[in-house]
C-alpha cells in the first residue's frame, strides 16, 4: 500500500526515507595517493576522499589504518574550500596546506605534533570529488 494524504507514512518509514536521503548524498571516492619523502621510491597509498552533507562546508581525507603507529585510520577533516583554492594556488597555514603542483598534481601537506606527512594526489581525482560534493550540496538545497 502507498502512502497518501489520507493514508500518511509511519512516523519511522517517513524518518527512515529521510536517513536514506541524507546517506544518498554523501559522497566517498577512494583513490591511490603518493606519499613524498627523502627517499627516491614514492610509496603508493589508498585514501578516502568524504564528505557528508551534514558538514556541507568540510571535507575528510581518511588513511588506512596500517599507516598508523596505533593501526587505527587517520582521519584529517577541514575546509572544502581550502582543497578547492589549493588546487589553483598554495593555500593553508595552519595543519592542512594544500598546493597544486604542474597541471596534474596537486600537494597536501598535513602538520601534527608528531610531524609532517606530504601527500600527493592526482588533481583530476580531486577536482571529480570536489564536483561530486558540490552536486550533493545542490541536491540539499
Amino acid at each position: 500500500m502507498s502512502a497518501t494524504a489520507e493514508n500518511p507514512p509511519a512516523p519511522a518509514a517517513a524518518a527512515a526515507a529521510v536517513a536514506t536521503a541524507v546517506v544518498a548524498a554523501s559522497v566517498e571516492d577512494r583513490v591511490t595517493a603518493r606519499v613524498i619523502s627523502d627517499d627516491p621510491l614514492f610509496r603508493k597509498i589508498p585514501v578516502a576522499l568524504r564528505f557528508a552533507p551534514a558538514e556541507p562546508l568540510a571535507v575528510r581525507i581518511v588513511f588506512p589504518a596500517g599507516l598508523s603507529p596505533e593501526g587505527t585510520e587517520n582521519e584529517w577533516v577541514f575546509p572544502r574550500a581550502l582543497l578547492e583554492a589549493g588546487l589553483q594556488a598554495p593555500t593553508g597555514t595552519g595543519d592542512v596546506r594544500v598546493w597544486p603542483c604542474g597541471r596534474v598534481q596537486a600537494v597536501v601537506e598535513f602538520h601534527s605534533p608528531e610531524g609532517v606527512a606530504v601527500i600527493q594526489f592526482d588533481i583530476a581525482a580531486l577536482r571529480r570529488f570536489l564536483r561530486r560534493t558540490n552536486a550533493a550540496v545542490t541536491r540539499q538545497a
